[in-house]
């Protein structure tokens, strides 16, 4: 895993890590870009939303585009007043349809048989801004940003 912050005085707070594409290099990855500058100091709210967004778009990237092959993927986080803007890169297979998946939560009619997933893109639209991507040159590219209170 790779961590970058870039040396220019006056720009704002960016981060860049390079990982493998697998569950426990994932983990490493979140853990590493919350413990460090800049995010570690958003506020718990902000925070959570960031863990729940990156951690099911960077599980999704290891379950569906590499389907459990290896790969790389780079996350870049640029800090902004009052926002995360993210880019989620990676080398896997494209989504279906290139398009993003619709996002609808599957039906529940037992709250004590709830499904294991289906919620995953559901949460990822509800709680980014600016959502999109696209497919260039064998690459998929997530784009969002995350509210925050950072100024």
């Amino acid at each position: 895993m790779s961590f970058a912050m870039p040396s220019e005085p006056f720009s704002p707070p960016f981060v860049r890590l390079v990982f493998n594409s697998d569950p426990m290099a994932v983990r490493h990855a979140l853990k590493a870009l919350f413990d460090g500058r800049p995010l570690r100091f958003l506020s718990e709210d902000a925070r959570g939303t960031a863990e729940i967004v990156l951690s099911e778009a960077l599980n999704n990237v290891v379950e569906h585009a590499y389907a459990a092959q290896p790969g790389q993927i780079e996350v870049s986080i640029t800090v902004e007043t009052g926002a995360l803007i993210c880019a989620i890169t990676d080398h896997g297979l494209p989504m279906p349809g290139e398009q993003l998946p619709a996002g609808r939560p599957p039906a529940v009619s037992d709250l004590d048989d709830l499904p294991e997933g289906g919620f995953g893109w559901h949460m990822i639209r509800s709680l980014s801004h600016d959502l999109a991507y696209r497919r260039i040159e064998g690459r998929n590219e997530l784009r969002f940003r995350l509210l925050t209170d950072a100024t």
